[in-house]
């Protein structure tokens, strides 16, 4: 289970609750008329549907995949699901070369980035064109790496975005290294979500944004091994709040994880509320 049985949020919910139940309980003990032999039987059927809605409720907890959370007046959606299939300006994340070449050794088709390549890119040398001569991408090479072999030589900053189609948000999100390895270290990150949302703040125009979970499919966090996607969601959400960008409604940003890992998650301990009742 994700969710501890006494997880102390959980805790908090179910007091909530059987504080509202105590009360009206109680009011109904004192104008109704109870007999006496009665009394302790209600008690005692009082104690067991507790213990059973704090368990049911357990379970629910356990059962949560979507949360809803208000930071500086904007909505962000936690959520599983397709990000192909979601409304707004989708966030796709590629290495910093930009590279397009889904061949299994720079790119897996299985990939988010290899699935947007094969799926959404028709002409790829033509793609390769409009973001060589985006003239705001040509500020953000940092670097021209004459010494590869395989894939693209223009190294762009982490965080940069090329607007494509004005449906997607391309980008630069991890390092590659000689071995055509995906790597970033915790410093890499958060430059990378620091000027990521700078980006997004320059192109979004008040539309809703559908950003993955950032990192989930990194093997190589380089000095954090042990890093789970729990610890990723949660800095990213962090890294939203400190952007200072406002959406306003009905815009919103919306985080979706993959089907897949959504046992990695535990929805309910973000603090918001439950996407179905709000």
């Amino acid at each position: 289970m994700k969710v501890a049985l006494f997880d102390k949020q959980l805790i908090k919910q179910f007091g909530s609750i059987v504080s509202w139940i105590s009360i009206i309980l109680s009011l109904i003990v004192i104008f109704a008329d109870i007999p006496d032999k009665i009394r302790p039987l209600l008690g005692y059927g009082f104690i067991v549907l507790i213990i059973l809605g704090y368990i049911v409720l357990w379970f629910w907890a356990n059962k949560v995949l979507c949360r809803k959370i208000y930071i500086n007046n904007s909505t962000v959606e936690v959520k599983t699901g397709d990000i192909f299939s979601e409304p707004g300006l989708k966030a796709i994340a590629f290495n910093e070369y930009f590279d397009t070449l889904v061949d299994e050794v720079v790119i897996a088709s299985s990939t988010l980035n290899g699935k947007f390549i094969k799926e959404k890119i028709n002409d790829v040398d033509y793609f390769d064109k409009l973001i060589e001569n985006d003239i705001y991408m040509q500020e953000r090479v940092i670097d021209i790496n004459t010494t590869r072999k395989n894939g693209k030589t223009n190294r762009y900053k982490l965080g940069s975005i090329f607007l494509y189609n004005q449906e997607y948000l391309l980008t630069a999100f991890s390092r590659f290294d000689d071995q055509n390895k995906a790597y970033l270290g915790m410093p890499d990150y958060l430059e990378f979500l620091v000027n990521f949302w700078n980006d997004v703040d320059r192109v979004y125009a008040g539309r809703s944004i559908v950003i993955p979970l950032f990192g989930s499919g990194i093997t190589r966090f380089r000095g954090y091994d042990m890093i789970n996607d729990q610890e990723l969601l949660e800095i990213l959400i962090w890294s939203f709040k400190i952007s200072r960008i406002k959406f306003t409604h009905p815009a919103q940003v919306t985080i979706v994880i993959h089907p897949d890992k959504k046992d990695r998650i535990n929805f309910y301990d973000l603090k918001g509320g439950d996407c179905s009742v709000l």
